[in-house]
């Protein structure tokens, strides 16, 4: 898709009703992110998400996932002690969920692993820029400018055998010479139109992130909105004794 310019469609996804239906909308792309820790759970940052909640919600998603393409994030410190467990933890979010990849943040600093897991078999994504999991170490989430440190991640993320690369927080014209640098396709986030691909979080996308929205996001739905006034009405009908309703009894 790279080679004929055809632009990569991600999104995340965390369950199986919603992804069945990002499935059935064609989406090519459905990462189980470890950002199911904010959204799913509640939590201020992504750090305490586990390997068996990971394991628990990628098994879930590649279920529903006909033809789109399943990535199971790896979770933080599920990965950087040694290659050993960084393989060992891998596999299993491979063979215990019936996702098709892995993927792990960090460039330089991380090839060694990247290669170590390519090489046992399992093919990576890596995630360069905004990692996440290091928010506490880049004092918050700051877009990422430091073109040299970029360029060199990318580079070096390609080498040790990664099959795409996820761009975040990173500007525009940062992001557009990684892309035409690099053979693998980028996958942007907060990172401009020239990425190879573009990924949003789900919740993000249609209306029902409950926290701060990114200056990245677009809403194409408003779902959360729709939601509480249903559950307002409910409460309301219930209240008044107008449900359920002689159409809705035995």
């Amino acid at each position: 898709m790279k080679e004929n310019g055809e632009k990569i469609v991600a999104l995340t996804a965390y369950d199986y009703p919603f992804a069945t239906m990002a499935d059935e909308s064609g989406i090519h792309m459905l990462l189980v992110g470890d950002s199911l820790g904010m959204v799913f759970q509640g939590k201020e940052n992504t750090l305490p998400v586990t390997m068996d909640e990971m394991i628990y919600h990628t098994r879930i998603v590649a279920k529903a996932a006909k033809s789109a393409f399943v990535i199971g994030d790896m979770p933080f410190m599920s990965y950087q002690a040694s290659k050993q467990e960084a393989i060992r933890n891998a596999g299993r979010l491979i063979k215990e969920t019936g996702a098709e990849a892995v993927k792990l943040e960090g460039g330089v600093t991380v090839s060694k692993l990247i290669r170590a897991i390519s090489d046992a078999g399992i093919p990576v994504q890596a995630h360069i820029g905004l990692t996440p999991q290091a928010v506490h170490q880049m004092g918050g989430y700051k877009v990422q400018r430091d073109e040299e440190r970029l360029m060199a991640d990318a580079l070096e993320v390609q080498s040790a055998g990664a099959f795409s690369v996820v761009l975040e927080g990173i500007p525009t014209d940062i992001s557009k010479k990684i892309t035409d640098a690099i053979d693998i396709p980028t996958i942007g986030i907060g990172a401009g139109p020239h990425c190879d691909g573009q990924i949003l979080v789900l919740h993000d996308l249609i209306g029902l992130n409950l926290g701060h929205i990114a200056k990245f996001v677009k809403q194409y739905a408003t779902l959360g909105e729709d939601v509480r006034q249903a559950m307002k009405k409910y409460f309301k009908e219930v209240q008044a004794m107008k449900f359920p309703g002689k159409e809705y009894c035995y």
